[in-house]
């Protein structure tokens, strides 16, 4: 069983990356979230896996960190979901977010997973909470998470703040925004530079 694999980015979406592990590329699904953490493309990293071994196919899952990991093995538990569903619903919500929208039974936030409509929203909520009522550890790491990611804005905008603004006023996810102005300094780059770049990044520029 492969559980972290370290490695150079060779190549990375939101959706999927190749890592190069002593010069074999190793192809993981990861969902939003963890792109947005991902170093640049030649550079090193690690991520927690999971392996799902089915008679047609062996696929791999990575993880920014083993909360997420955890939660994804919670999510593709629940009745009538899989892989593919449970990354959409971390692209969606961060680990915290996540455990406090189950624990607020807030189906109506559930339901804007794409995919997830509100039977399955519920039961999401149903299966998950009873999962992590039973699994304290889980809540303690959680909870202590919680009051450092509630802020989403500082009282003093920065540059990178103004072109992630602008970016998801143009509709782009939170995740896509992250994930396209990953690796721009405040003190050395302009928001319309980092707007520039970032719409490169997306498919939007030239």
């Amino acid at each position: 069983m492969i559980v972290q694999l370290r490695g150079t980015v060779a190549e990375a979406t939101l959706s999927t990356v190749v890592l190069d592990v002593s010069g074999v590329g190793f192809e993981l699904g990861i969902s939003g979230t963890t792109a947005a953490a991902l170093p640049p493309v030649g550079a090193e990293a690690m991520l927690y896996v999971r392996m799902q071994v089915r008679e047609d196919a062996m696929t791999l899952f990575g993880f920014a960190t083993r909360e997420e990991r955890s939660l994804f093995d919670h999510v593709v538990s629940v009745s009538g979901v899989g892989p593919k569903l449970a990354l959409s619903v971390l692209s969606t919500f961060s680990v915290a977010d996540l455990y406090t929208v189950v624990m607020t039974d807030d189906a109506k936030r559930m339901a804007t997973v794409p995919g997830v409509g509100k039977k399955t929203a519920q039961r999401l909520i149903l299966e998950l909470k009873s999962t992590f009522e039973k699994d304290k550890s889980l809540g303690s790491s959680l909870g202590a998470q919680l009051p450092a990611q509630l802020p989403l804005a500082s009282s003093h905008p920065t540059a990178r703040a103004d072109a992630q603004a602008a970016l998801l006023s143009m509709g782009f996810t939170p995740q896509e925004a992250e994930l396209a102005l990953a690796g721009y300094d405040d003190d050395q780059t302009s928001t319309e530079d980092m707007l520039t770049g970032a719409l490169k990044r997306l498919g939007m520029g030239a």
